[in-house]
């Protein structure tokens, strides 16, 4: 087996970043070093206390939990219940932790575990940028500190999801996410940053079908089956408690999709960039330069991509522009359906 990839996970919790970190718990060739929250779906506060929460559940309380800033760089806070549900994780309800939060915040957390292991950590942010960018206030060498940093967020040649142009996690705090493409330019071309934009994590639909699949290779009974026709809300019955919180977490996301003319689905963004965290090879990737609107009067948030260096500036980034969603989700519901199943022996 390969050596595990060390992590920093930078998440903003959220249904996809619960999934994501479950999926990342499941994986042999995962080590997660710290859990940074950030304020995005829900302020940074239950962030953080849905870490600390789900990695209890989930048989993983040894892992460091800290938390972030409480605001963007220069913007008020913006979050998004509405998606992810009043606690962040839909319908689901976690047993709060009685563990504290680590002594260290995140933005010391990403410094001190880059510096103390110079060239193996990948850093993995599926939230706002914030943290990170504070991070590179503290220490400019994090680009070569680092092996790789991946990134979910932006749109390049696809519609925005927050406004027409601009996709959540750079638009809650644009001025981070400029920051840090400005940084990681100063990164080798084999340490890019690899950018995981709506125009592919779009791709990565979940329905009920998959969620059946992961509870059958769990074990769990009864059978859990979601469908579109059940009342709004409907929980659980499955006897493994992960599980139960996954799905009442994920119902939750199929019927905000579908009351927004998306299909009973769940885009799921951010196990997707895990993967990548991973394992690279799940993208085709293309090179380009990066950068943000900041000033745009209706493109704020807005990441454009110069795809043939017409600004005259070396590529910041490496772009995931296409993958197989059919193999994805094969791979995801095997790795997350084995892990619940362990866990339910321990």
């Amino acid at each position: 087996m390969a050596t595990p990839v060390p992590l920093i996970v930078d998440v903003d919790t959220g249904i996809d970043d619960a999934l994501a970190l479950l999926y990342l718990l499941a994986s042999p060739d995962a080590e997660i070093l710290t859990v940074a929250s950030t304020a995005g779906n829900v302020p940074a506060a239950q962030v953080a206390a849905n870490n600390l929460a789900w990695l209890d559940l989930c048989g993983r309380p040894d892992i460091e939990v800290t938390l972030g800033s409480a605001v963007p760089l220069d913007d008020d806070l913006r979050t998004t219940e509405d998606t992810h549900g009043p606690q962040g994780l839909g319908y689901a309800e976690l047993t709060a932790s009685t563990r504290p939060l680590s002594d260290r915040d995140s933005a010391t957390a990403w410094v001190e575990i880059a510096r103390s292991r110079p060239g193996e950590v990948t850093g993995l942010v599926t939230g706002p940028l914030t943290n990170l960018a504070l991070a590179l206030r503290i220490e400019p060498a994090l680009p070569v500190l680092l092996r790789r940093l991946v990134v979910m967020g932006g749109a390049f040649n696809h519609p925005g999801n927050t406004t027409p142009k601009a996709e959540w996690n750079i638009s809650v705090d644009p001025e981070a996410a400029r920051e840090v493409f400005d940084a990681f330019s100063a990164a080798p071309p084999d340490r890019r940053p690899l950018v995981c934009p709506l125009d592919i994590t779009e791709t990565i639909e979940m329905k009920p079908e998959h969620l059946r699949r992961i509870a059958e290779r769990a074990g769990s009974s009864p059978v859990e089956l979601i469908t579109e026709q059940d009342p709004p809300g409907t929980r659980s019955r499955t006897g493994n408690p992960a599980l139960r919180v996954l799905s009442d977490a994920v119902r939750f996301y199929f019927e905000f999709h579908r009351d927004h003319g998306q299909g009973f689905l769940a885009h799921m963004h951010d196990p997707f960039a895990a993967a990548l965290a991973l394992d690279p090879t799940w993208a085709r990737t293309r090179p380009a330069t990066v950068d943000v609107e900041l000033t745009g009067r209706l493109t704020r948030g807005c990441t454009v991509a110069d795809w043939h260096g017409m600004w005259g500036r070396a590529p910041n980034a490496d772009i995931a522009v296409g993958t197989d969603p059919v193999a994805f989700f094969d791979h995801l519901v095997d790795r997350v359906g084995s892990g619940m199943r362990q866990l339910s022996r321990n």
